[in-house]
């Protein structure tokens, strides 16, 4: 997988590439990341990239220009996403759909933004959230992240993120590590149990009660067999 992170900002984003497993992925040739600077694109002495916004109001306005040429040196391209609190939710479904593509560009914005124009440049829109960041470089890194994370040899165990929270619809179950008790906090019984079989119907279990107490709606689209449902119902009632 090939992703292009154009921002104003490279110094926000080559840090995160060189820790952990995103490093170790870049190292092994599993995905390759360039960061373009949008300032190398500038206009004039001053390597100006933004301006006032017609019509008035606070706060500079990204060129179309200074993008366009930016985003003209990467492409072609699978996805060129320009990531936007408008933009469709970000989620793991899309996540999913993103990792099967070779080559997504992200298009990082600052100030107020980029020109609308750019838009006619984009494939799709995306937002982390109904919440305003200072830019788009966290928002980049975050699809960087959930997408590569799916993809094959990134991570240890490649049945991790098949049980993640999300995917089919449920939150993830409660995770347990030694000391079996920690200041009168016990790791539940059954965990204890070596009886693989009762673990994996007490995580699904949980994952359910999880799921109905902190996101109910995610349950109008999970897909649920009779006995989970039975669970579930149990669950509600006891409140």
């Amino acid at each position: 997988m090939r992703y292009s992170i154009l921002t104003l900002f490279p110094g926000l984003i080559l840090p995160w590439l060189s820790e952990s497993l995103i490093k170790r992925a870049r190292e092994r040739g599993l995905i390759r990341v360039e960061v373009v600077d949008l300032r190398a694109f500038g206009l004039g002495r001053h390597r100006t990239v933004d301006d006032t916004p017609y019509g008035g109001g606070a706060g500079m306005v990204i060129r179309p220009d200074v993008a366009v040429a930016a985003l003209e040196t990467v492409l072609p391209a699978d996805e060129v996403i320009l990531l936007s609190p408008a933009g469709e939710p970000f989620t793991q479904k899309v996540a999913e759909e993103l990792a099967e593509k070779e080559h997504l560009v992200l298009l990082s914005g600052r100030y107020e933004g980029f020109d609308a124009r750019v838009e006619a440049f984009v494939t799709r829109s995306l937002s982390m959230g109904d919440y305003v960041l200072m830019g788009g470089e966290v928002a980049a890194l975050a699809v960087l992240e959930a997408t590569a994370r799916l993809l094959p040899g990134v991570i240890g165990d490649p049945e991790s993120h098949r049980k993640d929270s999300f995917v089919g619809g449920l939150l993830d179950y409660p995770h347990y590590t030694r000391p079996p008790e920690f200041r009168g906090l016990k790791v539940p019984q059954v965990l204890l149990s070596g009886n693989h079989q009762e673990v994996e119907r007490w995580r699904r279990r949980e994952a359910l009660r999880k799921t109905l107490a902190l996101r109910p709606e995610l349950l109008r689209e999970a897909r649920l067999g009779p006995l989970e449902a039975q669970w579930l119902a149990e669950a509600d009632r006891e409140g």
